[in-house]
């Protein structure tokens, strides 16, 4: 059981990582190559920040101005992004607590309650970041092959794929996290059946052993020896 806690925590720790690191990126969207006319060039954009470098290594960012002009899909994708490390960060330390190789949180059903939280948490987290990175493609995906959008056209940054791993590590394992919680209460239910069992029939041998043997006496007469 606890093999099983430790390889969910480290799919969870591992998605927290990545989100993070898809949230801080500047490579959600990339100009395309195949519509540039400078194929030199390359412009980068993330939620945060715009990038434009060269094949000389040269690369230049410059933050958004200010929050109220930036495109409303961005902003969706900022506050889903800041929710899923958050919920991520909370998984993580109720996780920590919630391990049986930990000597804080309690009891053995307080602590399965909660791990079996910080799996729902890592689970929440998960699905924030999918859905912003799916929001975000959408977005690209639909610009790319509108023939009516005569702006620059952008293709899909590493910064999404690296969100869609790290969302599905912390899928699978707040997954795992309840599942193990699963497994253990049912053991502890058939661990207290047998010890049942045990004592019933312990209690039965004890009263056999204390009732005395009323068998009365043989008694023999002369004619018995002879």
């Amino acid at each position: 059981m606890l093999a099983i806690q430790i390889i969910a925590f480290i799919f969870c720790f591992s998605g927290l990582g990545a989100a993070i690191a898809a949230t801080a990126s500047n490579e959600w969207k990339v100009t395309s190559r195949a519509s540039s006319v400078i194929t030199a060039t390359w412009v980068f954009q993330g939620l945060w920040m715009n990038c434009a470098g060269n094949a000389l290594g040269a690369f230049h960012c410059r933050p958004h101005l200010t929050i109220f002009k930036v495109e409303g899909y961005i902003q969706a994708c900022r506050g889903l992004m800041i929710s899923a490390v958050c919920l991520g960060f909370f998984g993580a330390v109720f996780g920590l607590v919630g391990m049986k190789c930990t000597k804080v949180g309690g009891s053995d059903q307080t602590k399965a309650k909660i791990a079996c939280l910080a799996g729902l948490m890592f689970i929440l987290s998960g699905l924030c970041s999918m859905t912003s990175c799916s929001l975000y493609a959408n977005r690209i995906t639909s610009e790319f092959f509108d023939p009516s959008f005569v702006a620059q056209k952008y293709e899909l940054g590493a910064a999404l794929f690296i969100g869609w791993a790290g969302a599905s590590l912390c899928i699978i394992g707040g997954i795992i996290f309840c599942f193990s919680i699963a497994e253990n209460s049912n053991s502890a239910r058939r661990g207290y059946a047998y010890n049942g069992a045990t004592s019933v029939m312990s209690s039965r041998t004890k009263v056999h052993n204390s009732i005395p043997d009323k068998t009365p006496p043989k008694h023999f007469d002369k004619n018995a020896y002879v």
